[in-house]
């Protein structure tokens, strides 16, 4: 599977392929994992060779009116995974199955009121930000997001010595959760094509709210993500993500999380939730997205990993 995926790295992968086998004695039962272990990749391959994630999408034409999305500032790079939200999901019926309503108009109090909170919250010289709020946004940006809670899920398969069946459950659920939801939020980022803060507080002036006044000069803590602003992906992911994991260890569990992007900082909490939440908080602080955005995404990411928990026969009773 991993050849498949990355062809360019067969070489190296075929090494640690090689060295594994031989730490396994050559019998009747070895070489009949082999097969079944080539066989269902090559199946798998074959079902998702159909799933658009290959397809080359249109060129994006950049908004020009208040309210929508158009490359960022420093460098103003292309926009990522624009066709992403068409991908066959692997467990939802599509990937507009949960797209949330519109986010709030721009020129309303709603609107003003998330806007100047992330004005103050999340510019890269705020003096309204903690220290432990800043901690929060590196922490948090420092490593995918993704790669943050299967290495969560990792540590506590390791932890408890878990059996084979089970460790594979729970990456079952938690990855096909995280891989649907992913889907779910391009759906929705690029339906609703909403600007990201930096372009909205640096052209305040043009919205035309008497709540905003403009910022030409304004940047966030950390770089903005390449893709619209609504929903937010780290309060998507993390929400999905923790709504899988408590389904299988419980609402408390004492969790310290790393990061490799941040060495040897770690972060504590007493619940999944916890974690998810100051992930999701974590990029108001960095100055990515409004709070209305990640509200939003944490809801996307519980209903994802609901019906994933719900429709996989692997799920645990408590997640039914």
């Amino acid at each position: 599977m991993l050849a498949a995926l990355y062809p360019a790295q067969e070489s190296g992968i075929d090494q640690v392929f090689a060295g594994q086998l031989a730490a396994i004695p050559n019998t009747t039962g070895k070489q009949q994992g082999v097969q079944v272990g080539a066989g269902v990749a090559q199946r798998l391959v074959a079902l998702r060779s159909t799933d658009g994630s290959a397809v080359t999408p249109p060129p994006f034409v950049p908004g020009t009116q208040p309210g929508q999305y158009r490359p960022t500032p420093p460098n103003f790079p292309a926009p990522v995974f624009t066709n992403w939200g068409t991908i066959t999901p692997f467990v939802l019926d599509s990937g507009r199955q949960f797209r949330p309503p519109a986010p709030p108009p721009i020129t309303g109090p709603a609107y003003a009121g998330a806007l100047n909170q992330v004005k103050s919250l999340g510019q890269d010289t705020s003096t309204t930000r903690t220290a432990d709020e800043t901690t929060q946004a590196q922490f948090w940006g420092a490593s995918p997001i993704w790669n943050v809670w299967n290495e969560v899920a990792q540590k506590l398969a390791v932890a408890r010595n878990a059996s084979l069946e089970r460790t594979v459950t729970v990456f079952e659920n938690l990855d096909l959760t995280l891989a649907d939801a992913t889907i779910a939020l391009y759906d929705a980022k690029y339906h609703y094509l909403l600007w990201r803060p930096v372009t909205a507080i640096e052209l305040g002036d043009t919205i035309g709210n008497p709540g905003i006044t403009g910022a030409p000069t304004w940047l966030p803590f950390a770089v903005t993500a390449p893709d619209p602003s609504y929903p937010g992906a780290h309060a998507t992911i993390s929400e999905a993500a923790a709504t899988v994991l408590s389904a299988f260890y419980g609402e408390r569990l004492q969790l310290t999380i790393s990061s490799d992007g941040d060495p040897g900082v770690t972060r504590s909490f007493g619940s999944f939730q916890a974690a998810a939440n100051e992930a999701t908080l974590s990029r108001l602080f960095a100055g990515q997205h409004t709070v209305i955005d990640l509200v939003v995404g944490q809801h996307l990411g519980h209903q994802v990993a609901g019906f994933v928990l719900d429709h996989l026969q692997s799920a645990p009773d408590s997640a039914r």
